[in-house]
């Protein structure tokens, strides 16, 4: 007599036989042009799926519909597959850490977020609907996993500035400098070498991740052609974002006082420096905020953004920030 365990292999092989033979027939029809017809037939076949509570059938449809329309420069039909790939997701209520091991879900995403458009609507909205589900109700920015592998693809597409912001969520330190080091030689002037990373380390502070702040400047001094080998360095700002690791390591607010005071002439360079400033010497060494409970203008925006205190989703599209000048 076949165990209750047998029973359900059997059954998930019958299910994943029936799967394969549907998208046998939807490829063929895909391969004939019939576009139109076969994205319809998809949503047919994903709401069927969902009634019946066959999650992880209706996923691997929709994720192998979605590379094909790819593979076809159907970017439309495509995009909606991968929503709903994000929708099974959603009302699965997966877990990201359970799909983690399985090394399916988060991959997946990225995987369909490299082929989009990365000028469509659709990718913006993609994107911020897959880290508001990898936080699974634990926060808002996203599962730093995601972060990293999101980073790397917007690395390897050049766009610099949305790289770096989920690399500061994603705690790779390293992957990050690495991305810097490449920014600042691709877009930046040689006198700005040090304003690349100092930004990163002053953003790292900000979310306190010490690790990581300290990693992506070793690293980024260490690689940077234009660099000098140091401690000390040539560039003043260098030096200075070497002490304050070295005083957030100590906590002693009159070392971060003193430090900050002969370094003005440094961070009086991006006036967003000084902010950053305020917040880590809130953070690491006691200083009580100011009397306005909040920072104001854009300066406030930014750093509401970075810390994630602001009301918006987290979208590729709210992440401006103060960068260093860019040669066009």
């Amino acid at each position: 007599m076949m165990s209750e365990q047998e029973a359900l292999k059997s059954s998930s092989a019958r299910n994943r036989g029936g799967v394969q033979r549907v998208e046998g027939k939807l490829r063929a029809s895909v391969e004939r042009g019939d576009y139109y017809e076969a994205h319809q037939m998809y949503r047919t076949l994903f709401f069927r799926y969902m009634s019946q509570s066959k999650h992880a059938e209706a996923r691997e449809l929709m994720y192998n519909g979605a590379l094909l329309f790819f593979s076809y420069n159907q970017q439309n039909s495509a995009a909606d597959l991968s929503m709903l790939v994000l929708e099974v997701l959603e009302k699965s209520e997966a877990k990201v850490e359970e799909d983690i091991l399985e090394s399916v879900s988060l991959e997946n995403l990225v995987k369909m977020f490299s082929l989009m458009d990365p000028n469509s609507p659709e990718r913006v909205v993609f994107v911020s609907r897959a880290l508001k589900w990898s936080t699974g109700g634990s926060g808002k920015l996203g599962h730093p996993r995601l972060h990293q592998l999101l980073a790397v693809i917007l690395w390897k597409e050049q766009n610099y500035s949305e790289s770096r912001y989920h690399f500061l969520h994603s705690s790779d330190g390293e992957g990050c400098a690495q991305m810097l080091v490449e920014y600042s030689a691709a877009r930046g002037f040689r006198a700005e070498v040090d304003m690349f990373v100092a930004q990163a380390v002053l953003q790292f502070l900000c979310l306190k991740n010490k690790s990581s702040a300290l990693v992506v400047f070793t690293t980024y001094t260490q690689k940077h052609p234009s660099i000098e080998k140091g401690p000390p360095f040539v560039q003043p700002l260098l030096n200075f974002l070497w002490f304050l690791l070295l005083a957030v390591e100590g906590g002693k607010l009159a070392v971060f006082t003193v430090l900050c005071e002969q370094y003005q002439p440094s961070l009086k360079r991006d006036p967003m420096y000084n902010e950053y400033l305020d917040r880590i010497g809130q953070l690491f060494f006691g200083v009580p905020p100011k009397q306005s409970s909040s920072y104001g203008g854009l300066l406030g925006n930014l750093l509401n953004s970075l810390m994630g205190s602001g009301e918006d989703e987290e979208g590729e599209e709210a992440h401006e920030d103060s960068s260093p000048i860019e040669l066009d």
